[in-house]
C-alpha cells in the first residue's frame, strides 16, 4: 500500500498472476468499481504495455516482471476501509462474470483440473467453435491451438498483426474450418448470440459480416420486420482487403450455403478491394440462393436499402407483400421546426460502420463531412480529419466522430459500454463548439444488445436534455437526432431506451440511414425538393 497523489488518498496494485479475463469484462468492472462509494480510481486490466502505460498515467506504482498473462487489480480510494470493500467488489464482479478471481484455478482436494491450453479443450469437450479473447500478440498461438484441435475458431481479439491473420486464414482453409475475425464483435451461430450481439428471432437468413455494428443494424432492422437470423458470421474489417483475399468470406460462404435452412445470405461490409469483390461476387453466384450485397460505398445502397430488398427477395418468394415495421414510426419523434436555423450537422457515434454510413448518406447533399476517420470522395479526395480536441474544422461545420476508434478508447471502456465521452462532447456542442451563426443538429447512435451498456438511455438522455436546455438559453435550441439499433428482445429494452430519449427531447429511428436523413432534411427549409431520397414518416 503507498500514498497516492492525493495525500488523503491510498493506492494498492495487486498482480494475479495467470488469472485472464476478456478484455469487455475488465472494462465493465473497473467502470462498476470506479463508481463505488470512495474509491477514486479503479482499473482491472491484463498486463499488456498499453495497459502499463494507462495505469502509469494515472499515478499507480507498479511493480517490475509483469507480463500480458498477469491480471492487475489498482485500486485508489479515500481510505483503507474503501479501498478493502473495492477490492471485496472487484473478486465479486469477476466471480460473477466467470473465471477465476484470482490464481490459476489449479485443481487441489480434488476438483478436477480444467485443460491447460485451448486445444485440449476443444478435444475434451468436442467442442466445434473456440472463441480466442486474449492479447493480440498472443491470440495467433491460441488460435492455431484450435484450428490444429479440429474447431472453427472466433477471434474476439484486436490488433492481431496483418501477417498473423493471413497464415491463420490459410490454416483454416488447409482445414476446411473458418476463423471468425480478428477483431470479430458480432456474431450468432446457429441463433446464439456471441460477443456484442442483438435478440434477433430465428429465421431464413445468413449474414457474412465484415462489420460488427453493420451486421448489428442489419440483423435489428431484419427482426423488425419479422425476419429471422439462422447464423452471422464474422470475418473481420480486414478479410476483404486485398492482403486477405476474401478467405474467410469465401469460406464462410461456403459454410451458409451447406446449410439447407439459410434461404438467402447478405454480405456486410465497408467497400471492397475491387478485385475481391469480382471473386466474391463470382462465388456467391454459385450459391444457388440468393446474395443481397449491403457493401457500403459511394452510390451504394444504405444498409437500409439493402434490408428492404432482403425483405421484398423473401417476400416474394412466399408470395405475400411484406412491409418492414421501421418503414413506419415506431415512437412519435419529438417536435422539431424546419426553421432554417440549422447551420451545423454534429455526429457522435459509438458504430464505426454506422458512422461511415452517416457521413455517406449526409456529404452526398452537405459536401465534405469532416471527421477522425474520414472518407475519400468519388474523386479520390479524402474529407477533412478533425485532431484529438474533436472540435470543428475551419471549411465545413459539420464533424462525425467515431468514439469507438482505437485512438479514443486506449485506456477506456468502448462507448457502446461506457458513454460517458460522449455525453460530455454533447455538452460541448451547446458552449465551445455551438456553431456561430445558428444551431446544430445533432446526430447520434444508440447500440443495444448484449454486452453494451445496460441502460444507455441513463447516460445519454441527461445529456441530451441538458444541450437542448443550454442551446436554448444562447437563443438557439440544438435539434437532436438518434439512430437506434436493438430489438424488442434485447435485455436494456428497445421501448424503455426511445421513450427515455424521446422524453429528452430527441427524434428516435431505428433506421440508421432514416436518422441522418432527416437530420440532413433539418438544416434548411429550401433543401426540400433536391433530396436524393424520401423519407418515411
Amino acid at each position: 500500500m503507498a500514498q497516492g497523489a492525493d495525500q488523503q488518498a491510498v493506492e494498492r496494485v495487486e498482480v494475479r498472476r495467470g488469472a485472464y479475463h476478456d478484455s469487455v469484462t475488465l472494462m465493465q468492472v473497473s467502470r462498476a468499481i470506479a463508481g463505488a462509494p470512495g474509491v477514486l480510481a479503479a482499473q482491472v486490466a491484463m498486463a499488456t504495455d498499453l495497459n502499463l502505460d494507462v495505469l502509469a498515467g494515472m499515478g499507480f506504482t507498479l511493480p517490475d516482471g509483469l507480463v500480458p498473462a498477469d491480471l492487475l487489480v489498482a485500486l485508489r480510494a479515500a481510505d483503507d476501509a474503501a479501498l478493502d470493500t473495492a477490492t471485496g467488489l472487484v473478486d465479486e464482479a469477476l466471480a460473477a462474470r466467470g473465471g477465476p478471481a484470482g490464481g490459476t484455478g489449479a485443481g487441489v482436494g480434488g476438483v478436477v483440473v480444467p485443460p491447460a491450453t485451448l486445444g485440449r479443450a476443444v478435444t475434451a469437450s468436442g467442442a466445434a467453435l473456440a472463441l480466442v479473447s486474449v492479447p493480440g500478440e498472443h491470440a495467433f498461438t491460441e488460435a492455431m491451438d484450435a484450428l490444429d484441435a479440429g474447431a472453427h475458431v472466433m477471434v474476439f481479439s484486436d490488433n492481431v498483426p496483418l501477417a498473423h491473420e493471413v497464415r491463420l486464414k490459410e490454416a483454416a482453409a488447409d482445414r476446411g474450418l473458418l476463423v471468425m475475425g480478428p477483431d470479430c464483435g458480432t456474431a450468432v451461430v446457429s441463433g446464439v448470440g456471441l460477443g456484442f450481439a442483438n435478440v434477433v428471432r430465428p429465421g431464413p437468413v445468413g449474414l457474412v459480416a465484415a462489420s460488427g455494428t453493420g451486421a448489428q443494424q442489419v440483423m435489428s432492422l431484419l427482426d423488425a420486420a419479422g425476419v429471422g437470423v439462422r447464423h452471422c458470421l464474422g470475418v473481420g474489417g480486414r478479410d476483404l482487403s486485398a492482403a486477405v483475399d476474401g478467405r474467410s468470406t469465401k469460406a464462410a460462404l461456403a459454410l451458409l450455403a451447406a446449410d439447407p435452412a439459410v434461404e438467402l445470405v447478405v454480405l456486410v461490409s465497408k467497400p471492397p478491394a475491387p478485385q475481391v469483390e469480382r471473386d466474391v461476387v463470382a462465388l456467391a453466384a454459385t450459391l444457388g440462393r440468393p446474395v443481397v450485397l449491403a457493401t457500403l460505398g459511394p452510390g451504394r445502397p444504405d444498409l437500409t436499402q439493402a434490408v428492404r430488398q432482403v425483405v421484398e427477395e423473401l417476400a416474394g418468394a412466399a408470395g405475400a407483400a411484406a412491409v418492414p415495421a421501421w418503414q413506419e414510426p415506431r415512437w412519435w419523434p419529438a417536435p422539431v421546426e424546419r426553421t432554417g436555423r440549422y447551420t451545423a450537422l454534429r455526429g457522435a457515434f459509438a458504430g464505426g460502420t454506422l458512422c461511415d454510413e452517416a457521413m455517406l448518406v449526409a456529404s452526398a447533399v452537405l459536401g465534405p463531412v469532416a471527421s477522425n476517420i474520414p472518407l475519400a470522395g468519388p474523386d479520390g479526395t479524402t474529407a477533412p480529419r478533425v485532431g484529438r480536441d474533436l472540435a470543428p474544422v475551419a471549411g465545413t461545420p459539420h464533424v462525425f466522430v467515431d468514439f469507438g476508434d482505437d485512438d479514443l478508447t486506449r485506456g477506456r471502456p468502448h462507448p457502446m459500454i461506457d458513454g460517458s465521452l460522449r455525453a460530455e462532447w454533447l455538452l460541448r456542442q451547446a458552449d465551445v463548439d455551438a456553431p456561430a451563426d445558428g444551431a446544430a443538429v445533432v446526430l447520434l447512435d444508440v447500440v443495444l444488445g448484449h454486452g453494451a451498456h445496460p441502460d444507455p438511455a441513463a447516460e445519454l438522455a441527461p445529456a441530451v436534455a441538458e444541450l437542448r436546455r443550454r442551446s436554448a438559453a444562447r437563443g438557439a435550441e440544438a435539434a437532436v437526432v438518434v439512430s437506434l439499433c436493438g430489438t424488442d428482445g434485447d435485455p436494456q429494452g428497445l421501448e424503455r431506451q426511445a421513450a427515455a430519449l424521446v422524453a429528452a427531447g430527441a427524434s428516435v429511428h431505428l433506421s440508421n440511414a432514416a436518422a441522418t436523413r432527416t437530420a440532413v432534411e433539418l438544416l434548411a427549409d429550401d433543401v426540400r425538393g433536391v433530396l436524393p431520397w424520401e423519407v418515411s414518416r
